[in-house]
C-alpha cells in the first residue's frame, strides 16, 4: 500500500469521527512502546492508519446503548 487514504480506512470503521478516535489511541499507543502489527517504516500516525485500514485493529466498546440494558 503506497499510501493510506481516508477511504481506505473507512471500509473498516463505520465514520470518519470514529476514525479519528481510533488512529489517536492506537497512535498514543505506538508512542508509549507498542509494538506495530504492520510491518512499515512510518511515523506513528501513519502506521496506525496502515493497521486501521488493513483491517488489524478494530474498535472495540464496552459502552452500552439504552436499549442494551
Amino acid at each position: 500500500m503506497a499510501r493510506v487514504t481516508v477511504e481506505d480506512c473507512l471500509e473498516n470503521v463505520e465514520n470518519r469521527f470514529a476514525l479519528v478516535h481510533a488512529a489517536a489511541l492506537r497512535t498514543k499507543q505506538l508512542y508509549k512502546g507498542s509494538r506495530p502489527i504492520v510491518s512499515c517504516k512510518n511515523k506513528e500516525a501513519v502506521t496506525s492508519l496502515r493497521e486501521i485500514a488493513e483491517g488489524k485493529v478494530r474498535i472495540v466498546s464496552d459502552d452500552l446503548t439504552p436499549s442494551e440494558k
